[in-house]
């Protein structure tokens, strides 16, 4: 990878997306690059937690697993997104595995070197605060879903929330880009896959939700966001 190529992406990384050239350049320094193949685990669940990744190209799955084995969905990241979310200002493990589900270009930057960086420009903290608390608001958000909202509705902003996440805008419309089962929906709010099938189906039955032939999901998401909050 081109260091252009490294440059461009991390400046379009929300939690760079306040620094300048200058500010940016010695993380640029630090940025190595790594090429992972479908299928391949870049760390496991209780790893130690050292390093701070970007995605270039590809997608990853990061799931967690419990004592028997049971896998939670957590997010399934594209181009332009880090992860762990908060690994530059966390301690200790790793908390989830990260699996390419396609072959995946990406930067690597070292938590012990982006600390010395803090420390030899302090006004970068002020802008990643800024950025952190834009993720706190969304995280917020989400929390309020699931106390605020029942199933169902918990549910619809699932879908609502992918189309920002894991979607192309398709006309008045939004594309899912990646083909999630009803299982890993479930997953990813702690619900049954029944109850998500049940959702979908009436969603579908509405044509907010449309199936096309390579089975990627066609969202309309005014009408979901009308759905829930009207």
């Amino acid at each position: 990878m081109k260091q252009e190529d490294i440059v461009k992406r991390l400046s379009e990384v929300p939690i760079f997306k306040e620094l300048s050239a200058e500010e940016l350049d010695p993380i640029v320094k630090i940025a190595q690059t790594r090429f992972y193949k479908h299928k391949m685990y870049i760390f496991m669940q209780d790893d130690r937690l050292d390093r701070v990744f970007f995605i270039h190209s590809g997608k990853i799955k990061i799931y967690k697993t419990d004592q028997s084995g049971k896998e939670q969905l957590i997010s399934v990241l594209e181009p332009g997104e880090m992860f762990p979310h908060a690994g530059f200002f966390r301690k200790g493990n790793f908390p989830a595995h990260a699996e390419v589900m396609e072959d995946a270009n990406l930067i690597v930057i070292p938590i012990d070197k982006f600390e010395e960086i803090l420390l030899t420009y302090p006004e970068l903290c002020i802008k990643l605060f800024k950025v952190l608390g834009e993720k706190i608001v969304d995280l917020q958000g989400r929390l309020e879903a699931q106390v605020l909202h029942n199933t169902y509705e918990q549910i619809i902003l699932l879908l609502i929330r992918l189309c920002e996440s894991n979607a192309e805008r398709i006309g008045d419309g939004f594309k899912l880009t990646t083909q999630f089962t009803n299982r890993e929906l479930a997953n990813m709010i702690g619900t049954s896959r029944e109850t998500v099938s049940r959702t979908i189906n009436h969603v579908k039955k509405k044509d907010f939700v449309i199936q096309d032939e390579d089975g990627f999901y066609l969202i309309n998401r005014e009408a979901l966001q009308n759905e829930v909050f009207y």
